[in-house]
């Protein structure tokens, strides 16, 4: 059963977001690696997310509250080159801020394509946040679009690119949003945080 999710408004500036009063859950990636899409398999909407055939669509922080438990962001993709250089400056001016000053940040949840090798944009957003000491989680997408052998290649290339720079890797999901692989993992993992903050805040 999916738990109750509401759009609750999107925000170009940091400080217009709600008050920091529960556990966020940020969702990044490259434009296109599919994070609309995955955020409305997860809770079982087809149009809770604005899905759309052309990169670059979600420009401000989005944001959703499930139940009165946590809420979900949806951050503008990075990397799409249709877009200006000053307005793709000042998006992911928005999204590092945001992702530095939101003191009810859990995870950030940041998504790769398992159709790709390791993207050097993907890599240094990365280790930005490792920099910077923020919480984060892999999730690959689109896995049902290449041959298993194929992802499994491509997973095997990410990572090994990623421990040049790390020790050892945070949690990893691979999942699809068209067949559903994946996307119960991803829940309970989430919930498993949640859970997590609750006997935090209860110490």
């Amino acid at each position: 059963m999916n738990p109750q999710i509401e759009y609750l408004g999107s925000y170009h500036k940091v400080e217009q977001a709600p008050k920091a009063d529960r556990p966020e859950f940020a969702f990044i990636g490259r434009s296109n690696v599919g994070k609309s899409s995955l955020i409305n398999r997860l809770f079982g909407r087809k149009d809770l997310a604005y899905v759309s055939k052309q990169p670059g669509k979600t420009q401000s922080i989005n944001y959703y509250r499930v139940g009165e438990d946590y809420y979900i962001v949806d951050l503008p993709g990075y990397g799409y080159a249709r877009q200006s250089r000053k307005q793709r400056a000042g998006w992911d001016r928005m999204v590092r801020r945001f992702l530095q000053q939101r003191s009810a940040l859990t995870c950030v949840f940041v998504l790769l394509d398992s159709n790709l090798t390791l993207q050097s944009i993907d890599h240094e957003f990365i280790n930005w946040l490792g920099e910077n000491q923020i919480p984060f989680a892999l999730i690959f997408t689109k896995s049902d679009k290449s041959k298993p052998q194929t992802v499994d290649e491509n997973l095997q290339s990410i990572r090994e690119g990623l421990l040049q720079d790390w020790e050892y890797l945070p949690e990893q999901f691979l999942t699809s949003s068209t067949s559903g692989d994946g996307i119960g993992t991803v829940l309970n993992y989430l919930h498993t945080l949640v859970e997590g903050t609750k006997e935090d805040e209860g110490k």
